[in-house]
């Protein structure tokens, strides 16, 4: 195999990463416990997108007692500090795959 025809593989590789990164990137996959009363939803590349609770996860022994507005909370809480923790691990990663690299920016390793 020539030179050539290993750009040319090495290029079409490049394409097909690309492609299955954003088509990973738009989908969305649904966790479930407690019998559908949490999910949480992720894209494919695992990336935490949303969570939903029902009033029965939060208290199933009086699911009545539990409002729209607690409900809502508690997502936006959990679902912050799930951001927050992923946050922290991509700075975390960055920083030690940098320190192992000597800076040098490696295609595929995305950081």
């Amino acid at each position: 195999m020539n030179i050539m025809q290993m750009m040319k593989q090495a290029q079409n590789i490049q394409a097909k990463l690309k492609t299955t990164q954003e088509e990973l990137a738009a989908m969305e996959i649904i966790g479930e416990a407690a019998g559908g009363a949490v999910k949480v939803t992720c894209d494919g590349q695992g990336k935490f997108k949303s969570i939903k609770l029902t009033a029965e996860a939060i208290n199933p022994d009086s699911p009545e007692s539990v409002d729209n507005d607690t409900i809502e909370m508690l997502e936006l809480i959990i679902s912050n500090a799930i951001n927050d923790a992923s946050a922290k691990a991509s700075k975390e990663m960055e920083t030690r795959m940098k320190a192992v690299t000597g800076g040098i920016n490696i295609p595929g390793l995305n950081f």
